[in-house]
């Protein structure tokens, strides 16, 4: 079987060491042909005369800047598996035509199933070229501030302040006229918040308006139980004071469904 050429653009050292040793190990004979940390050393590999690789691995962020201006620069007709720390760019990367896209740090057994694809789809039929409207489009998306979530909420606890970590937090209830802030740990911290501020300060991949009373993390949904006149019941760990029943608002059903299903 004829070694794939492997060009990694990676602009931390010990990670492309590591992707080099990891490609060494895989059962297709894979061969290094070049390393770049920038974008300006990658364009100027990519403009080698010599034999183009058959995959770049792509990190989205270098030294200099998004890995996605080098489509701009130039014509790249191999196939690209991106590799970052960023899931957000995830669906701006497969818009430019990658294999597959693998979170840092990089398993061994999801980088055998992305080469794999690659030599399935080389098989099958050359790779496309690149869309150029799409690539113009995902371009600008990139180039746009991305959005910061809160990742701390400060509470009083009596006479102190404590910090609680967004991780930390498995629900937010309105009560009254006050919005409690509800630990995994089962903690009740009052937050000078509504909840429909707090919509716009959490990550809505993360959190979803449930109802009006209650804005839950995904990972505090223990069970989704069919409830009258197609509503949904959620069960929420840790359990809602007075095992409050946490319904989903039927105008929300759909929605709620999509989020899950991301």
């Amino acid at each position: 079987m004829t070694p794939l050429r492997a060009l990694i653009i990676e602009d931390e050292p010990l990670a492309a060491t590591r992707l080099a040793g990891l490609l060494q190990k895989q059962p297709m004979p894979v061969v290094v042909v070049g390393m770049a940390e920038s974008v300006a050393e990658a364009e100027a590999l990519l403009r080698n005369p010599g034999t183009p690789p058959d995959v770049l691995l792509l990190d989205i962020h270098l030294a200099d800047g998004l890995s996605f201006e080098l489509f701009e620069r130039l014509e790249i007709r191999c196939p690209v598996i991106f590799t970052t720390a960023y899931d957000k760019y995830a669906l701006r990367a497969f818009k430019v035509n990658s294999i597959d896209y693998l979170l840092k740090p990089i398993a061994p057994e999801e980088l055998t199933a992305a080469l794999q694809k690659l030599v399935q789809r080389r098989e099958a039929a050359p790779a496309p070229a690149f869309d150029a409207a799409l690539l113009a489009q995902v371009l600008a998306q990139a180039r746009q501030p991305v959005r910061e979530y809160k990742s701390r909420f400060v509470v009083r606890v009596g006479e102190h302040l404590k910090a609680v970590p967004v991780e930390d937090i498995a629900y937010f209830a309105s009560l009254e006229k006050a919005t409690l802030l509800h630990t995994h740990e089962g903690r009740r911290l009052v937050v000078d918040y509504t909840l429909e501020q707090l919509e716009a300060l959490l990550d809505p991949r993360e959190f979803f308006r449930l109802n009006r009373a209650y804005l839950a993390r995904a990972t505090a949904i223990r069970d989704i139980i069919h409830y009258t006149n197609s509503r949904l019941q959620t069960i929420l760990q840790p359990a809602p004071p007075d095992n409050d029943t946490v319904l989903v608002s039927r105008e929300k059903v759909s929605t709620f469904k999509e989020w899950l299903d991301r």
